[in-house]
C-alpha cells in the first residue's frame, strides 16, 4: 500500500458499481479523498461504506452527466467538501448493442451519444473549469474502451462510434489545456469482471470459457487491474503522458 494520493481530493462518476466503483475504493485505499458520484443514490452509499469500512474518506453526490447543470454543481459540491478538484474520473456510460447499423434503434443512439460522450464533454468543461484556477491544475482521466478507437466487432457500432469519439476528445482536450497544468488522458478497458462483458443469458463460467479462447491472456481483466491503469495516469509517475490512451484489454486490440 502506498499514499500516492494523500491530501488529493477526486471525483469519479458512475461510482456506483463496476469500474467506477473499484476506481473510487483504490485512490481512497491510496489516501484520497472521494467523491462518488452518480445517478442511483443508494449504490453510491454502497461505495461509501465500502470505503468508510477501509478507513478511506469519501461522500456521495447524485448527479447526471447529460445535464450541464447537474456537472458544474458536482464539481462545486467536490470543492465545498474537500477544498479542490485534483484528479476527475470520467466513468459514468452505458452499453447499448446487438443489432446492425441499419436496424440500430434511434433511442439507443441518442443515449449513447447523450451519455457516453456529451456527458464526458461536459464533465470535462466543469472540471477544467475549476482545475485551470487552481495553482496546481489537475488530471482528468476519461474511461473509453478497446472498441472504438482500438477495436471494431460486429453488432455495437452505436457504442464502438460514442467511445471513439472519447478517445479522440481526450487528445483534443490533452492539447488544449495542458499549457493550464491539466494532464488528460484515457484507459479503454476491453472486457472486464462486470456484467457489461456478460452475453444475454451469459454465466460467469460461460464467460470464462468464452474468453479464453477468444483472448490472448485467456481471461477478463478484474476491475482492480483497470483502476491500476487509472491510478498511474492520475499519479506524479505519468507526469509526461498527455492525451495517451492506455488499453487494457488482454491483448484484443493488439
Amino acid at each position: 500500500m502506498t499514499a500516492r494520493f494523500t491530501g488529493k481530493s477526486v471525483l469519479v462518476t458512475g461510482a456506483g458499481s463496476g469500474i467506477g466503483r473499484a476506481v473510487a475504493l483504490a485512490f481512497a485505499a491510496e489516501g484520497a479523498s472521494v467523491v462518488a458520484a452518480g445517478r442511483t443514490a443508494a449504490s453510491l452509499d454502497e461505495t461509501v461504506a465500502l470505503i468508510a469500512k477501509e478507513g478511506g474518506t469519501a461522500v456521495a453526490v447524485t448527479a447526471d452527466v447529460t445535464r450541464s447543470e447537474d456537472v458544474r454543481d458536482l464539481v462545486r459540491r467536490t470543492v465545498e467538501h474537500f477544498g479542490s478538484l485534483d484528479v476527475a474520473v470520467n466513468n459514468a456510460g452505458v452499453f447499448r448493442g446487438g443489432a446492425p447499423v441499419a436496424d440500430l434503434p434511434e433511442e439507443d443512439w441518442r443515449t449513447l451519444l447523450d451519455v457516453n460522450v456529451t456527458g464526458v464533454l461536459l464533465s470535462l468543461q466543469a472540471e477544467v473549469a475549476r482545475m485551470r484556477d487552481q495553482p496546481t491544475g489537475g488530471v482528468i482521466v476519461n474511461i473509453s474502451s478497446n472498441l472504438g478507437a482500438h477495436r471494431r466487432v460486429p453488432g455495437v457500432a452505436g457504442y464502438i462510434a460514442t467511445k471513439a469519439a472519447v478517445s479522440a476528445l481526450t487528445r483534443a482536450a490533452a492539447l488544449d489545456h495542458i499549457g493550464e497544468g491539466i494532464r488528460i488522458n484515457a484507459v479503454s478497458p476491453g472486457p472486464v469482471d462486470t456484467t457489461m462483458s456478460l452475453l444475454p443469458g451469459e454465466s460467469d463460467a460461460d464467460r470464462a470459457a468464452r474468453m479464453k479462447a477468444a483472448l490472448p491472456l485467456g481471461r477478463v481483466a478484474s476491475t482492480a487491474e483497470v483502476a491500476a491503469a487509472v491510478l498511474y495516469l492520475a499519479s506524479p509517475d505519468a507526469a509526461a503522458l498527455v492525451g495517451s490512451d492506455l488499453v487494457v484489454d488482454g491483448g484484443a486490440a493488439a
